[in-house]
């Protein structure tokens, strides 16, 4: 019975030392980079050098990557929930409200024209800011950040949020503080608007022409004809005011002083004369003649021209 004890004390020795040498065998193979299936047990199918088979089984393919349910139960974060699976990795954000609408739960009021529409609604837009001097160009039918600044200071002025999109609120207060524009307002003949003409532009044929709207308004017994913009000169070589008749007219001419050309001159004063200014066209108010009426826009200038005769009256005024 002694001995018989012994080797059952002698077989539980050798069965641990073969455990310990197992474990000692998955632990180098761990470290060299194998799976723990190929140098553990030798289910896998030796190959000619005696290593395992590179190809391993349907199981051991499913054992070597962890379920979803794994993956997120290993993370710290995760807790399942009331139906046991895992929450989802990215938090849930509230829905937000559309932009503009109430904190009250009220529908918001719809924007019906905003910054980089262009169309003919955004045109009459413009036309009724320039009739209450919120705005102060020709209308374009372009909704560009001019347009956004009138329409900020229209809301502010009749107690809205300043937002300078039009929604439905600020056109109808709109349409309520003006009137229907008309053609020319719509798609005026000049960029500025025209002045109230100088008591002597009232009869007979003039160019009537303001320093203050910088317009020129070929009128024939108080009506105007025609408009366009115009520049006049620097301070150093400014044009003369006063009432002038037109001396002589070249429809090609080239100045004898500066040596640029002078296209459809029409001289009133000595050599200060209306003309087609390529450089006005270019550059707009940035620059200035050297005493001459400038004008940008050749076309309309070229039926002036014909239209104007010698002796015309020139009226150049504020």
């Amino acid at each position: 019975m002694k001995r018989s004890s012994t080797v059952a004390r002698g077989g539980v020795v050798r069965a641990g030392a073969v455990r310990r040498v197992v474990l000692a065998a998955v632990s180098v193979a761990l470290v060299a980079g194998c799976t723990a299936q190929a140098a553990g047990t030798g289910s896998g199918a030796a190959g000619p050098s005696g290593s395992a088979s590179a190809q391993p089984s349907a199981s051991e393919s499913a054992s070597a990557s962890p379920s979803d349910s794994e993956s997120a139960s290993a993370s710290p974060d995760a807790s399942p929930t009331d139906d046991g699976k895992a929450p989802s990795s990215s938090p849930a954000f509230p829905t937000p409200e559309p932009s503009g609408s109430a904190s009250d739960g009220a529908p918001a009021s719809p924007v019906l024209m905003k910054d980089g529409d262009e169309n003919e609604q955004v045109r009459e837009l413009q036309a009724r800011l320039r009739q209450l001097k919120h705005f102060d160009r020709a209308p374009t039918g372009f909704y560009g950040s001019m347009t956004a600044r009138s329409v900020k200071s229209f809301q502010k002025k009749q107690g809205l949020t300043g937002t300078g999109s039009v929604d439905e609120t600020t056109w109808q207060r709109l349409l309520g503080a003006s009137r229907k524009p008309t053609a020319d307002e719509l798609k005026p003949s000049t960029t500025n608007a025209l002045d109230t003409p100088a008591p002597a532009c009232m009869t007979g044929r003039v160019l009537c022409i303001s320093k203050e709207s910088r317009t020129l308004a070929w009128m024939i017994d108080g009506k105007v004809v025609s408009s366009m913009d115009v520049r006049f000169g620097s301070e150093n070589t400014p044009t003369r005011e006063g009432t002038f008749s037109v001396g002589w007219k070249a429809r090609e001419w080239t100045s004898t002083i500066y040596h640029t050309p002078m296209p459809y001159a029409m001289f009133f004063s000595g050599g200060q004369a209306v003309h087609y200014s390529s450089d006005f066209a270019a550059r707009g108010y940035a620059g200035a003649s050297h005493g001459c009426v400038n004008v940008r826009d050749r076309a309309k200038l070229a039926v002036l021209f014909d239209q104007v005769k010698v002796g015309d009256k020139v009226v150049v005024h504020w």
